[in-house]
């Protein structure tokens, strides 16, 4: 499908753990070490050391999944704005990239990494779902925008194909977030509903058609983003 390059995302200790070692054993492979804000409940008194001590793995290349999701509360917004915290602090230490989980959560969000601005390293939104207003503060921030197929979605991700065309440039990253978010447009559908890294080029498609830009154009840049931001090397593993 022409994706060279996969970054395996952590959300807790466990699966950290296991996205680095599968990353280890493949070309092209890295992964990121996190607690994702849905399990910052389960966050032990010794899992932010534990993330550190993977954070300093060559093939680990950002901290996170880390942030804050108000819309569902798996986890009380105390406990993720807590753990969250830590990961800010952790991520300004290794000067790392910070991968960020935010739904429903952009106050609380922009004012932690507000405060943690001046030591604060390249971070991204991921999965952005938000308004033009959160965008535009956002940006302003500095911050990377990470897409994903939401934006193929005709009941839920319209107001993206208007706010992806005020992403620069240099901060727009491509994603899939597989395995979830499958495309609703894409034909034929997998019949068991699995999002995955092949599919990448479809939503890469409909957000250069939104852009105005050619599918080639749109793949260059984006993977220079990613390169630059996860300081991938250009060829080989």
């Amino acid at each position: 499908a022409g994706v060279t390059r996969m970054v395996l995302t952590g959300t807790s200790v466990p699966s950290s753990i296991e996205a680095l070692k599968y990353a280890k054993g493949q070309e092209g492979l890295f992964a990121t070490s996190g607690c994702h804000p849905h399990e910052a409940s389960d966050f032990g008194h010794n899992d932010i050391t534990a993330i550190e001590t993977l954070s300093r793995e060559d093939k680990m290349v950002a901290i996170g999944e880390c942030g804050l999701d108000f819309n569902r509360n798996f986890s009380p917004p105390e406990i993720q704005v807590a753990v969250f915290d830590q990961h800010l602090q952790l991520a300004s230490r290794l000067q790392l990239p910070l991968f960020i989980h935010e739904r429903d959560a952009a106050e609380t969000m922009v004012s932690m990494l507000t405060d943690s601005r001046q030591s604060l390293p390249k971070a991204v939104i991921h999965c952005f779902t938000g308004s033009l207003e959160e965008l535009d503060i956002y940006v302003a921030m500095g911050l990377y925008i990470g897409i994903t197929g939401w934006i193929c979605d005709e009941r839920r991700g319209l107001h993206l194909r208007e706010a992806v065309k005020r992403i620069p440039h240099d901060r727009l990253l491509i994603e899939t977030d597989a395995p979830w978010l499958t495309p609703r447009d894409l034909k034929p559908k997998p019949k068991d509903g699995r999002n995955e890294p092949a599919f990448l080029p479809h939503i890469a498609q409909v957000i250069a058609d939104c852009r105005g830009e050619t599918l080639e154009e749109l793949a260059a840049t984006t993977a220079a983003n990613a390169r630059d931001f996860f300081q991938l090397p250009d060829t080989g593993s």
